[in-house]
């Protein structure tokens, strides 16, 4: 009878299998949860890039309210692939001092009125991934400017 020499490559051929069925799972979660507090973060950016387009468009004479989210729905469309039944638009007009109340009508802001633009999306339309844990949560920006 021979004797077969056991190497230790033999004797540990199934733990390679079981560390990576304990550790992918976790590998596989905290990739996934990079990627997705990226497109947050991204997100988020956008956001607040129409809240300041929007302000600054709301700070020009003569512009309408509706022509400011008009140009917020717009940007956000073409860049985040967000609905514009998604986007929570609110457009603040602080009167400069001396200067009668706007009733946050941008068309009839004065010259060093603040105008204030917050823009809103929920988080679960633009995720990567479904779940709960960031649901019900919005994603904000908000930008103010003078207007001329």
């Amino acid at each position: 009878m021979i004797k077969r020499k056991t190497t230790n490559r033999n004797r540990r051929r199934g733990a390679a299998l079981v560390e990576m069925a304990l550790v992918l799972p976790v590998f596989v979660a905290v990739t996934l949860g990079i990627i997705e507090f990226g497109r947050a973060m991204m997100v988020s950016q956008l956001v607040t890039n129409a809240a300041r387009e929007g302000a600054r468009l709301g700070s020009f004479d003569g512009t309408t309210n509706a022509e400011v989210e008009e140009e917020i729905r717009s940007f956000l469309q073409g860049s985040a692939n967000v609905g514009s039944g998604e986007v929570s638009i609110a457009i603040t007009i602080t009167p400069a001092t001396g200067n009668p109340d706007p009733a946050n009508d941008a068309s009839q802001a004065n010259v060093r009125d603040e105008v204030n633009v917050t823009v809103s999306i929920p988080f679960g339309s633009v995720s990567f991934i479904d779940g709960n844990y960031l649901a019900g949560k919005n994603i904000t920006g908000s930008a103010t400017m003078r207007h001329e």
